[in-house]
């Protein structure tokens, strides 16, 4: 687990998001799979805390998305962020394509938070060096 002082500043768009993955992972080069977690209110305030899940598999198991579930469910019944917006990174080595692998995992979070999330929620992908989203959030995220 993490923190970080950007918790003051809001984040009021998918662009000021993007920009946010960048700076909270520079540099975006990774030498294994993870996904990070952060947290963000309905006025676009980070949680001070981010969470990276690490030895992630290649490919989503039901029960590594099962314990991500169960993971935000304990964060937002303890925060502000039950209706704010769950922001994903996927962070890999190698170079910034997107592989099957991410597809797989925009896909089966795309199942899993798309019911089971309360507001809105989002995933980039940092790899070789770049940042950028693999699912954007929902319009009315940041408004």
């Amino acid at each position: 687990m993490t923190t970080t002082p950007l918790a003051q500043l809001p984040v009021r768009s998918a662009t000021e998001l993007t920009r946010r993955w960048h700076t909270v992972l520079a540099p975006p080069v990774f030498g294994a799979r993870s996904l990070w977690l952060a947290w963000f209110d309905a006025a676009g305030l980070m949680l001070p805390v981010l969470m990276p899940v690490d030895d992630l598999p290649r490919r989503p198991r039901h029960e590594s998305l099962a314990g991500l579930l169960a993971l935000h469910d304990a964060v937002t019944e303890h925060s502000d962020c039950a209706d704010g917006h769950l922001a994903l990174a996927l962070c890999r080595p190698g170079r910034s394509l997107v592989t099957a692998g991410d597809d797989e995992w925009a896909e089966a979070l795309r199942e899993d938070l798309d019911s089971g999330v309360a507001g809105s929620w989002s995933l980039h992908l940092a790899a070789g060096g770049t940042v950028f989203p693999l699912v954007e959030p929902a319009r009315w995220a940041w408004q």
